[in-house]
């Protein structure tokens, strides 16, 4: 009797793409399975992190949706405010002591925007799911200061599962299931996937949606060969949007969109209908897709700016023509090769490094060379720049990996014994688990935990009305804001906006001369009931807080070693007393 043939190309033009196989392991059982047992890994993954990495985290999407939701902007709706107390914080006043109104001039809405949204170099489309998930929990009086702490990154945990998801289709089409399942053990246990993934960043959307685009896009999986139209739109759709959302992912889809029209065919369809782009040069979008994304996108920042904006050209501008990201620090070219990248794969780096050579998949591994080349340019850099590719770079692990496991096997079934001793492949396990588990659990709950923690008891002493102002004596964006305090009080940051005047800005000025740039302040202003600082300062300005009345009324663990700084060992909190 004649078998029949089952169809396994992921790229078949039979209308309807193949669904991959599956390995035999019930974990890997069907599509679904594995989707759901990445999810429950990413939920955990997002309860256990508990520390500050990046101000991006906060400052650039849940503080811009926090205001969206329910601060100055509320979606363009007036907010109801509770009574007069209410409304005249939210017109910039507060109370001393006694109970007389002060004006606080460093007060304007319930909400912060930095300068990039004053500049109009972000998009809105980011922030607007976290704004969303706000609203949600507003209609459903579920904003309490745990959910509304907890539920930004357990939304995001969705997202890295989809991720997680894509990771191991892709490395099912591109290689196999085994080297699928290996793929995405190496993504579950890199260190800094752990720590980086679940957090509420625009990058980690973007290395979402570039492992479902890489996924759908027919030049990173055949050599040859017409390719599937319909898997190139859905290819076209993930590019376009990962542009929306981060106009650097335009980097990643230009290589990619330059590989397809060196393997396609229809090379002139593909120009003239595919690769027509108003967005950014060379990128491949089709015309429906560009117009529906760009505009929407620009309707939505209109909305938002209430002005006309095209962020994409700001974004170019700032960062790429005028080097403006400069301003926060720069580092030598090679440090993505020799310090930033390695950094991030951290024991994965030898595997990773092999299964390119064994894979031969020079595309896929030409566009860690390509995406680390080109941000190599731009002096100012940090690791969560180049998270997209970091996945790219785990699958070729898992390959090394599975070759590694097949070798085993074979070497066992030649010789037909059965050794105590651990195989190669058990060794690399408990190697990659030793190694990045510790890392990953002592970054997520310890370093820079206190930043976080003084925030949640912040936002708890205010839901009890024990705190009336907040003035953060620290390097600027040090801490969340209102996002995480979620109570319409006036508080003040020092602001480090660029300057082009080269004076030093305020974050600067105070780290110069903590004692002379606080006692400007007390003189010049209204002491707030609260000030937060760190360790570092805190040994410095203790006799002139304690001379304006304020005394310690807690502390919290912040960092075993220094960062960037002098060493932030802890968080401490002043509160005037008669409060």
């Amino acid at each position: 009797m004649r078998r029949r043939r089952v169809n396994t190309n992921p790229l078949s033009t039979s209308g309807e793409e193949a669904k991959p196989e599956y390995s035999s392991f019930v974990l890997f059982a069907s599509e679904n399975r594995v989707f759901a047992v990445c999810l429950a890994v990413r939920i955990v993954n997002a309860l256990l992190i508990q520390t500050y990495f990046n101000p991006d985290e906060h400052w650039q999407a849940l503080e811009v949706a926090h205001r969206m939701a329910f601060g100055g902007d509320a979606f363009r709706m007036n907010i109801r405010l509770r009574s007069v107390y209410e409304a005249k914080i939210a017109a910039g006043f507060d109370f001393d002591s006694h109970g007389s109104v002060f004006k606080v001039p460093w007060k304007s809405s319930y909400g912060h925007l930095t300068w990039e949204w004053k500049k109009g170099i972000r998009s809105y489309l980011h922030p607007m799911l976290f704004a969303l998930l706000y609203k949600i929990l507003a209609l459903l009086h579920l904003d309490t200061p745990l959910v509304m702490i907890k539920a930004p990154r357990l939304l995001q945990s969705v997202f890295s599962a989809v991720g997680d998801l894509y990771l191991y289709k892709l490395s099912h089409v591109l290689f196999d299931g085994h080297v699928a399942k290996w793929a995405l053990f190496c993504q579950w246990t890199n260190w800094f996937m752990f720590y980086c993934f679940n957090r509420t960043l625009s990058n980690s959307l973007e290395t979402v949606l570039t492992l479902v685009g890489l996924y759908y896009w027919p030049c990173m999986r055949v050599s040859s060969g017409k390719v599937h139209s319909v898997s190139r739109k859905r290819g076209l759709v993930v590019a376009a949007l990962a542009c929306a959302i981060r106009p650097t992912s335009a980097i990643t889809w230009l290589y990619v969109g330059l590989l397809e029209l060196l393997v396609t065919r229809d090379r002139l369809r593909f120009i003239f209908l595919e690769s027509a782009d108003g967005y950014f040069i060379l990128i491949p979008f089709t015309y429906v897709i560009r117009v529906l994304m760009l505009g929407f996108t620009c309707l939505l920042d209109r909305w938002m700016y209430n002005s006309w904006i095209l962020v994409p050209l700001n974004f170019l501008k700032f960062n790429f023509l005028s080097s403006g990201g400069d301003y926060y620090g720069t580092h030598k070219w090679h440090w993505y090769l020799t310090s930033g990248f390695p950094v991030m794969l951290f024991t994965c780096i030898q595997f990773s490094f092999v299964g390119i050579m064994k894979s031969k998949h020079w595309k896929l591994s030409g566009l860690i060379v390509w995406v680390l080349a080109l941000y190599s340019v731009l002096g100012h850099k940090e690791f969560r720049f180049v998270l997209p590719v970091l996945p790219v770079a785990l699958i070729f692990s898992g390959y090394n990996l599975a070759d590694t496991e097949r070798a085993d096997r074979k070497r066992k079934s030649a010789l037909n014994v059965h050794s105590k001793w651990p195989s190669k492949t058990q060794f690399t396990v408990f190697f990659l688990l030793v190694t990045n588990i510790p890392m990953a659990l002592y970054m997520s709950l310890v370093h820079q935990r206190g930043a976080e923690d003084v925030m949640n008891y912040l936002s708890k002493e205010a839901q009890n009305e024990k705190v009336k102002s907040v003035l953060f004596l620290m390097p600027c964006h040090a801490t969340p804001y209102y996002s995480t305090l979620h109570c319409n009080l006036p508080m003040r940051f020092l602001d480090c906006s660029p300057r082009e005047d080269k004076e030093l800005d305020e974050s600067d000025r105070f780290l110069s001369d903590p004692v002379g740039f606080t006692s400007e302040i007390a003189k010049n202003g209204s002491l707030p009931s609260h000030v937060v600082l760190f360790s570092s300062e805190e040994i410095l300005l203790r006799d002139l807080l304690i001379s304006y009345s304020y005394k310690e009324v807690q502390q919290f663990f912040h960092a075993h070693f220094k960062v960037d700084r002098d060493l932030q060992a802890s968080v401490s909190v002043y509160a005037l007393t008669g409060q």
